[in-house]
């Protein structure tokens, strides 16, 4: 039989991948959670001087990933994990009977893994190491503290064969006066300047101008260090580069001196206008020189961040000195648009950016610079690649993470500029978003909006033509597209829902305006079954497959129970102050409709007939005819919104497949008022919500500047189903 040696004492990388899923959706800090185990915490009986068995292990598990249900194997893998940390024989001898872990260990491994600013991070692993208490870390203290940082890093997938002497000597350089120990302040102060120790902590690095914001990264081809002109060696993620400039070097080469990154702005006033190159060295790979148009040997030229021109180090200086920012020139925020004010000069300081400088943009003639908006929990990672793709191809100070203060910050620093386009990278959820932060900012031009989406659903990117999801390709070609896009002002509603019984416990209604569609009825119970069922176990919905399985139950089920049967005896319906009579119909759910789209791609209304003689249809006039319905069609800027009726959830799923053409087209109104007399599922833009009995208006808001993407006849930038 084989020993078991082997396998005991350590994590596969499914199982890191796992916790760290687990990981994603808990809110607790380890060190608060460690805190309950010691005395005069909540879990005190479980911890015993610092240790904790396997039963307190694995409370500790539920409690800081917030779980009832933490597999009992993969538990106990954990635990056996942390048995086999290395301590010497007083340590062991504390713990107790039956075998246990040290909580330092455990907390130390996953405040590594956990995300949180780097000081705290170093002071909270300094404080678990410093077993004696005594304010400093003698040398076995801090091997015990790297041991814990490599397996992290190992299982984050770095190639760790240079890091343990990369740390190592950061500890040397840390003991300042050379007493053999550490104290906090040199260990926070050293540790702070220590880059592949930063990355490895989760820095999220203040993007102040010329640093780098390194990250680990795997090259599948050839790739050379910037600061030793050496190969980048290694099966896992073998260096650091730059996300906004691609500066590549090893992690040990980084606290080295290595060149600074691009600027993002000028600090003097009499360079604003002044179009310069910003040199990098980068790996040229044999690409030819745009001055001597002979090709450039491996680190033998550089590449300017703003133009992609690649010269000969000793080229740099021939060539023509001004930079045109090359086939990006039109959505750029060049560096020297953009210079810094002093608090007299903007004393509003709404412009302050987080690495502390007060920023103004100056407008170049011809341009319409890009604000783009990216918001990275959109399609699971895709958000954060699509992310720092944009930091490198554009101004890093254009681009911004709605996870960190939303689209204010970003449209306040655009507000001076009268041309300029926005770019939306989410689902049709961030669109909203940022379509009520514009009418928050009041800001003096409404500038246009596309739509980068991600995620499923993506109903109005579906609409203008952007596709129902980002499929990778490059993201260069499509602002090739955007640039032929054309304008449409797309109508928005207000919607007003007013309770029956103000006391009458419901939900929270979600929204307080419709950009594309509201419903009642069967969509909305399958929607807001989904939607408790993920706010309760996050993790069973953790992929677009394991979604969609989910959505399959729940219709099922629906389709069984029919909780919405004979919706019209529920509520009635007014059209600009004409009631529709439903008596006659057996519908389930009625969906009003600003876009032809609905349920991730499914058009309810769908397509008119051609009438003989085009219909003239005033604003406030209200259509009910059924045959004249039949001629037309959906406009997402005529002021006007479309009633359906759904029959149950058979007729949805028709309709998505194409078996059926669409649904009960009822009519086609300006203004719609609904009354229920009992609670009702609801939803706005894909949002659910259980309503008791209420009154809803539904009113024209205004319209705003969305852009459409030209047709084409193949679907080769996005998905569309």
């Amino acid at each position: 039989m084989a020993s078991s040696d082997d396998t005991v004492g350590s994590l596969t990388p499914v199982d890191f991948i796992q916790l760290q899923h687990y990981m994603e959706y808990s809110s607790r800090r380890v060190n608060d959670v460690i805190k309950e185990f010691y005395p005069g915490g909540r879990l005190a009986q479980h911890g015993f001087g610092g240790c904790v068995d396997a039963e307190g292990f694995c409370l500790f598990l539920k409690t800081y990933l917030e779980v009832d249900d933490f597999p009992a194997d993969f538990c106990q893998r954990l635990f056996q994990y942390f048995q086999h940390v290395e301590h010497d024989a007083s340590s062991k001898s504390r713990l107790p009977k039956g075998g246990g872990v040290f909580l330092r260990d455990v907390s130390c491994y996953f405040t590594v893994l956990e995300e949180g600013q780097p000081r705290e991070k170093l002071e909270c692993t300094f404080k678990l190491y410093d077993k004696d208490c005594n304010k400093v870390l003698d040398s076995s203290e801090v091997d015990c503290i790297i041991t814990q940082m490599m397996r992290a890093a190992d299982y984050l997938g770095w190639d760790v064969t240079e890091l343990r002497p990369v740390l190592k000597d950061m500890m040397t350089a840390i003991d300042v006066d050379d007493s053999g120990t550490v104290t906090l302040e040199e260990w926070v102060k050293g540790g702070m300047n220590n880059v592949p120790l930063l990355v490895l902590l989760g820095l999220k690095m203040t993007e102040s101008d010329g640093q780098h914001i390194w990250r680990m990264k795997h090259f599948n081809k050839p790739t050379y260090c910037s600061v030793c002109q050496s190969m980048l060696l290694g099966l896992g993620k073998q260096g650091l580069c730059c996300t906004f400039c691609k500066y590549t070097v090893h992690s040990h080469c980084a606290n080295k001196n290595a060149e600074p990154c691009a600027r993002t702005f000028v600090s003097s006033k009499k360079e604003i206008g002044v179009a310069a190159h910003d040199w990098i060295r980068a790996d040229c790979k044999s690409t030819k020189c745009q001055v001597c148009h002979k090709k450039v040997k491996t680190l033998a030229g550089r590449r300017c961040v703003w133009c992609q021109e690649m010269r000969h180090n000793e080229c740099i200086f021939s060539g023509l000195s001004s930079c045109d920012c090359g086939p990006l020139r039109d959505h750029i925020l060049p560096p020297w648009a953009v210079h810094g004010v002093s608090k007299e000069e903007d004393s509003s300081l709404l412009n302050v950016t987080p690495d502390g400088h007060i920023l103004q943009i100056v407008p170049i003639p011809d341009t319409h610079p890009l604000l783009v908006f990216v918001n990275p929990k959109s399609g699971g990672k895709q958000g954060e690649r699509v992310l720092r793709k944009f930091q490198y191809l554009l101004n890093p100070r254009q681009v911004y993470n709605l996870s960190s203060g939303g689209p204010a910050p970003g449209l306040q620093f655009f507000r001076n500029l009268r041309k300029f386009r926005i770019l939306a990278c989410g689902g049709d959820g961030t669109v909203g978003w940022i379509l009520d932060a514009l009418d928050k900012e009041n800001l003096q031009v409404h500038p246009p909006i596309a739509i980068l989406p991600l995620g499923t659903g993506n109903d109005l990117a579906r609409c203008l033509r952007w596709g129902g999801g980002y499929d990778g390709s490059d993201l260069r070609e499509i602002l090739k597209v955007f640039e032929a896009s054309v304008l449409v002002p797309m109508d928005r509603w207000s919607i007003q829902v007013i309770p029956d019984d103000p006391q009458e416990a419901g939900d929270p209604v979600p929204y307080e305006i419709i950009n594309n569609y509201f419903s009642v009825g069967v969509d909305a119970s399958i929607a807001h079954r989904f939607h408790s069922m993920r706010e309760k176990h996050p993790r069973r919905f953790n992929s677009r497959m394991k979604n969609k399985l989910w959505y399959l139950e729940f219709a099922t089920s629906e389709t069984i129970s029919a909780s919405c049967k004979r919706l019209k005896d529920c509520l009635t319906i007014e059209c600009c102050g004409r009631s529709l009579d439903l008596s006659s119909m057996s519908l389930e759910g009625i969906a009003i409709l600003n876009i032809p789209s609905m349920h991730g791609g499914s058009n309810l209304w769908g397509e008119s007939k051609k009438p003989d003689i085009r219909p003239v249809v005033e604003p406030s006039e209200v259509i009910t005819d059924p045959e004249l319905l039949k001629t037309i069609s959906q406009d997402m800027t005529d002021k006007r919104l479309e009633v359906v009726g759904l029959e149950g959830v058979i007729e949805m799923g028709q309709i998505y497949t194409g078996l059926k053409s669409a649904g009960r087209r009822l009519a086609q109104t300006s203004q719609i008022t609904i009354r229920t007399i009992k609670a009702l599922p609801m939803q706005i833009d894909g949002e659910p919500w259980m309503q008791p009995p209420c009154t809803i208006h539904i009113i024209h808001k205004n319209q705003a500047n969305m852009m459409m993407a030209a047709p084409t006849k193949s679907p080769g930038l996005f998905h569309h189903k």
